[in-house]
């Protein structure tokens, strides 16, 4: 399949798929969170994928965040319609009954930082960083990044990162829960491969299962998911948020009034 903003190339049951947008470090607009969700619906299509290897071009970053140029301007009904379809985009590769495996490549901030937590096993390499630094900007995570952090990483760690918008480098992601493993990035895909191809040998029956199951466990907390894409949506009519995206674009420290 042909994709502006992705590559997508199926070898031996993986489908490796790879956000391509490296001059912008690979952040997520809304061009590619459309062409995610018509790769993840293909792959569950294709008999012939049996596993997933998600990861972004470059060595810099997975993906860097969503785009701040493009929403800037927003308004609310735009930034919750924004959300709603990153939530049913992450939500179709969390749900994917065949094995994501995200390769984390670099920065994962924000909407990318939300991604790699909508797959089911995230591995990184040693210059990789992670955080939602949305607070910084007078808006929240959109993405699912309020509900997925506190479940991967516990309320307390959750809530430090969510608040004060700083990121944690590989070493710390790993040993919060985060990601399972840190390899040089030189074996970063490699080993990705490796793990899918090992998993591969299993039932895929069984696999589904599992993934059903353990995305079951969750599900009494759904409603948090819904609260978040309103919540997002009314930081789009607050003087904090306009600050915040204008500091960012100008390259300054934002100056928030709370109004």
């Amino acid at each position: 399949m042909e994709f502006k903003n992705l590559l997508y190339e199926v070898a031996d049951g993986i489908c490796t798929l790879t956000i391509n947008r490296p001059d912008k470090m690979n952040a997520l607009n809304q061009d590619t969170i459309n062409e995610i969700k018509q790769a993840f619906q293909a792959i569950e299509e294709d008999d012939a994928v049996k596993g997933v290897l998600l990861t972004g071009a470059g060595p810099k970053a997975f993906v860097a965040g969503a785009d701040i140029a493009e929403f800037s301007a927003f308004t609310p009904g735009q930034a919750e319609k924004m959300a709603q379809n990153g939530h049913r985009t992450f939500n179709e590769v969390e749900h994917c009954f065949k094995p994501v495996v995200a390769a984390i490549n670099g920065f994962a901030l924000g909407g990318g930082c939300e991604l790699a937590m909508a797959c089911h096993i995230r591995i990184a390499s040693e210059n990789a960083r992670f955080g939602q630094p949305e607070i910084n900007l007078g808006i929240i995570p959109g993405y699912g990044g309020t509900q997925r952090l506190v479940r991967h990483i516990g309320f307390a760690r959750a809530a430090e990162m969510l608040l004060t918008g700083d990121m944690i480098n590989a070493n710390e992601a790993k040993e919060a829960g985060l990601i399972s493993k840190i390899v040089p990035q030189e074996n970063l895909i490699s080993t990705a491969k490796e793990l899918l191809n090992k998993i591969s040998q299993k039932s895929p029956l069984a696999i589904a299962q599992i993934i059903k199951l353990i995305n079951r466990y969750y599900e009494h907390e759904s409603g948090g998911f819904e609260s978040e894409i309103s919540e997002f949506a009314d930081c789009f009519n607050t003087e904090d948020f306009k600050e915040g995206v204008s500091a960012f674009l100008e390259k300054r420290k934002a100056q928030f009034t709370g109004k």
